[in-house]
């Protein structure tokens, strides 16, 4: 499957980690599994710290190498995460069956399309897109914060070569979700989860699909807001 294309939206706020945008703020549970990445830390240095730190957490009693690398890679995805309009960023590690598992989730708000019908008329816009381009999975859901898509998929990411024995670099398919919720205030906040290691599929994905149903929405006040419209399909399923 092809990699979505979201050149069309564009992103308007910078709001880590509880994303916040002049008049709504949106809120969410991460799993215990999920480390936060610095990814908008200017210096240098206390980045590589909280890097150091998350590692530490993340895998305790790895070797210095295993953790060095684990390090590295997380590194090596901040311009990855940042060209995706990212403002808050984790990283999930865990095993299946004793395979070692990764997963990386990123949350941003975007410009909404610019068409009638509000938080309802951007949903139908948004899934009618993403149908058009038949490169993966689009469905309309409700969450509890209001109606939403999901979208799922595979790309091919590329890993460097400063990895690898050889020096040279290598292609490999990543799997993900991205869930677009449409707010009132003419923005989107998009969210996904992909990861690389189909043996954790099931397990990312069913984490992914409580976090956003975990996602609230309040105004500037702090009173909730939940958006109005039903889409046809109840629940998170597909995310």
């Amino acid at each position: 499957m092809a990699e979505l294309n979201v050149s069309a939206f564009v992103p308007t706020h910078t709001a880590p980690p509880v994303l916040r945008s002049d008049d709504v703020q949106v809120r969410w549970v991460m799993p215990e599994i999920y480390y936060d990445l610095p990814i908008h830390e200017a210096d240098d240095d206390e980045a590589i710290r909280l890097l150091e730190e998350l590692v530490d957490k993340a895998l305790p009693g790895a070797g210095e190498d295993e953790k060095t690398q684990f390090g590295v890679v997380c590194a090596l995805g901040f311009d990855d995460l940042l060209a995706a309009g990212a403002e808050y960023a984790a990283i999930g590690v865990t095993a299946v069956d004793e395979t070692p598992c990764t997963a990386t989730v990123f949350a941003a708000l975007v410009d909404s399309p610019e068409v009638d019908g509000g938080v309802p008329g951007a949903v139908r816009e948004i899934s009618s897109s993403l149908r058009r381009m038949d490169a993966g999975d689009a469905s309309r859901i409700e969450l509890p914060c209001g109606p939403a898509v999901s979208y799922i998929g595979a790309r091919e990411s590329q890993f460097t070569g400063e990895l690898t024995e050889s020096g040279e670099g290598f292609t490999f398919p990543t799997s993900f979700i991205r869930v677009y919720v449409p707010l009132p205030n003419g923005t989107t906040l998009i969210m996904e989860m992909s990861t690389p290691t189909a043996a954790g599929w099931d397990t990312f994905s069913t984490m992914f699909g409580n976090t956003v149903s975990s996602i609230r929405l309040f105004n500037a006040d702090g009173s909730p807001l939940i958006t109005a419209g039903t889409t046809g399909t109840t629940g998170a399923s597909g995310a």
